[in-house]
């Protein structure tokens, strides 16, 4: 039996950490082979070895736990496109940066980008938002907006709306993700590359 934690302690043991861990694994997995609304908890419990009652023992509902794994699938990507951007000192490169890194985490995890479409985007062909706004969690135009404004007191990128161009990039980068997961054979290199082309017209200064 799990042990449980101590006796009005919220901290959870490291047993319990390991099987939230392994729940939360299964989870991804289903919702990216079968989809959200095929992923219940009987299947869930079922994939990872236990019980329905274990399972709720660790997140009280279906909801509860399909909310935390897309919060650590968020939070995953989020910390490597800020760990690369980081990498750069140069602001425009930064920005190249975010979407080389945005393109390239999503090509690596693409049960985790099954796992955000599925949660975030309607079930009629996923391209549009079931709450609008809810692809900005954890700040994702806001994190790129700041690096353009930092590039324009730099003296490095054209004066504009940093929000606008912001969105603009995220989209570009959301309409090629999108399309390659319904046609994997897209080349995600040459892709990448009229990304970063894209991306450097609509910020590089002009004379």
């Amino acid at each position: 039996m799990t042990p449980r934690r101590g006796a009005g302690s919220a901290t959870p043991t490291f047993t319990e950490s390991a099987r939230r861990q392994q729940l939360i694994d299964c989870t991804i997995e289903l919702i990216a082979a079968r989809g959200y609304p095929a992923t219940s908890l009987a299947a869930i419990a079922e994939r990872a070895g236990l019980s329905k009652a274990a399972v709720l023992y660790h997140f009280s509902s279906k909801d509860n736990l399909t909310r935390a794994t897309l919060t650590q699938v968020l939070e995953a990507f989020a910390g490597y496109v800020t760990e690369q951007v980081a990498k750069e000192d140069d602001p425009r490169e930064a920005v190249l940066a975010y979407v080389r890194a945005m393109i390239g985490y999503q090509r690596a995890h693409r049960s985790q980008v099954r796992v955000i479409t599925e949660m975030l985007l309607d079930d009629e062909g996923g391209t549009r938002l079931k709450t609008p706004g809810s692809h900005d969690t954890h700040g994702r135009w806001q994190f790129l907006a700041a690096l353009l404004a930092a590039g324009q007191d730099a003296g490095r990128l054209r004066r504009c709306d940093t929000r606008t161009v912001a969105l603009a990039i995220g989209g570009a980068i959301d309409g090629v993700i999108a399309h390659w997961l319904a046609h994997p054979d897209l080349d995600l290199d040459a892709a990448t590359a009229e990304l970063e082309a894209f991306t450097r017209y609509a910020i590089e200064p002009r004379d």
